[in-house]
């Protein structure tokens, strides 16, 4: 019950946290999972399987968008992907959305009643 609670509430902020991500710069999907990974003590690890289609359907919806990058030799062509100016707004109403939930879920929480 608690891992299927745990997996339920990071699949809720996964978008937000990759849009997060690639606010400051464009990246690789590789990149994208080892930044959650070390800046959440490995709390938040996702396999390709998971990031991809979030970042396609983050992509159809307009709020980031892809390139691919230069060859190099011996290396495989990356895809980098760049958050929009749409999805820029999308990630400020999904940071308040959030925050909003949060709130209420702590004033419930923290109540003076036992658990």
């Amino acid at each position: 019950m608690q891992q299927r609670f745990a997996q339920q509430l990071k699949k809720g902020a996964l978008d937000m946290l990759v849009l997060k991500l690639l606010a400051p710069e464009e990246k690789y999907g590789y990149q994208l999972i080892s930044e959650l990974r070390d800046q959440t003590s490995g709390q938040l690890s996702l396999k390709e399987g998971t990031l991809y289609p979030i970042l396609y359907r983050l992509e159809d919806a307009n709020l980031v968008k892809s390139r691919m990058g230069d060859h190099e030799s011996r290396e495989p062509t990356r895809k980098y992907y760049a958050i929009t100016k749409q999805g820029r707004a999308a990630l400020r109403e999904m940071y308040e959305i959030w925050n909003e939930f949060d709130g209420c879920v702590k004033s419930i929480m923290e109540r003076n009643e036992e658990l």
